[in-house]
Formats: structure tokens, sequence, C-alpha cells
């Protein structure tokens, strides 16, 4: 846990970039009956009955002191489909970058091993020199500064029916393109110093 606040401490060097990630699934569905035509001012009728359309994995990176993110809709969330969104992340995202600061839940798929299972040898070490990984602790998925940005995300984009994977991934990108523009960052004030007082049930207690 403090290994993770201590990052979040760190005051802010464009040329050592702290990322936060984190990923959540999503019900693609589509209306079983049309909507009901609305006069101006009125809410939009829509009917109980649903119609499922498959699941689909939400992926989020954020930079949080520099009010930047990027999120991308996959049908899976496979150690493959983690490999590729971190190679975007490295390659298109951050190229000129030599090392960033990831911090993350720790998922089986979540791992330096997944770069392999897409990628040839010398990609995956080349793309793993680039990572520092620090992971949140078991049960403090809480410290993933990532999941405000998908509660948030949540609330603004996804309010609704969605039915296809393309749909989904269009209306994440106009989201993200406008959260972006306003550079919508979060100010972290939990800190190491904090835990240990409120959190003492945590640490071991010592005679």
């Amino acid at each position: 846990m403090e290994d993770v606040l201590d990052i979040y401490e760190m005051p802010y060097n464009p040329d050592l970039p702290v990322i936060c990630m984190d990923e959540k699934p999503y019900q693609l569905l589509d209306d079983a009956r049309e909507p009901l035509s609305i006069r101006p001012g009125d809410i939009l009728k829509i009917d109980s009955e649903y119609i499922l359309k498959g699941t689909s994995s939400i992926f989020v990176f954020t930079e949080v002191l520099a009010g930047w993110r990027h999120v991308s809709a996959r049908e899976h969330r496979t150690a493959i489909d983690w490999a590729e969104e971190m190679c975007y992340l490295l390659e298109e995202c951050y190229p000129d970058k030599e090392k960033i600061i990831l911090v993350m839940d720790n998922l089986n798929t979540h791992a330096l091993s997944s770069l392999y299972k897409r990628y040839t040898p010398q990609k995956a070490r080349a793309l793993a020199k680039r990572l520092e990984i620090h992971y949140t602790p078991k049960h403090g998925s809480w410290l993933n500064i990532a999941e405000i940005e998908l509660n948030a995300m949540t609330r603004q984009c996804l309010a609704r029916r969605i039915d296809t994977l393309e749909h989904l991934q269009q209306q994440l990108s106009i989201w993200e393109h406008q959260r972006n523009e306003n550079q919508r960052t979060v100010t972290w004030q939990f800190t190491a110093a904090d835990a240990r007082v409120k959190l003492v049930s945590l640490y071991p207690q010592l005679e």
C-alpha cells in the first residue's frame, strides 16, 4: 500500500509519467422495442425489456497529473488483450519516454509474461524494460486512481444502452476527447502517513 502511496506523492515529471490502469466488463444491450418519440423537454421513454448483445471489456489508462486518459473497448480481457494495450500505450501514446511508472491491480493477466504471449521475445523484452510496475495490494483496488476515471466514465458515458462494440468504442472515444480537452485531474490527498493512523489495523502489531 505504502509503495503506491509514495508514487502518488512524487512531483510531476513529464519525463517519467505515472500511469494508472484499470479495466471493467461491460454488457452490450439493445432495445427490445423502439423508444417512444418524445416532445422537447421530455425524457426519452425506453421499455424495460432489452436484448443481450454480448460482453466487452473496457480498458482505461490515465496520467493523473497531466489530466490525460486513454480508453478502449475490447471483446475480451485476456493476456493478449492486455499485452496489445500495453504496446499501444508505450509505442503510440508515449513513444519518446524511456520508462513509465504503471500502477494497476494485480490480476493474472497484468504481468510482463503476458507480453511474451503476444510478441517475440525481443519485442516483449523491449516493452517490459520500459515499464516500472507497482501493484495495488489485495483488497486495495481503491488505491488505483484509474477506478475514479472508470466511475466518471460510467456516469457520464455508459448510463444507457449500447448495442455493439463499435458503437461503444465510438462513444468512449468522444468521452475521452472531451475529458482530455478539459484536462480533468484528480487531487489525491491520502498519504502513507495518513495510512499509518487511519489504517493502523492493517499494520503488524509489534511488541
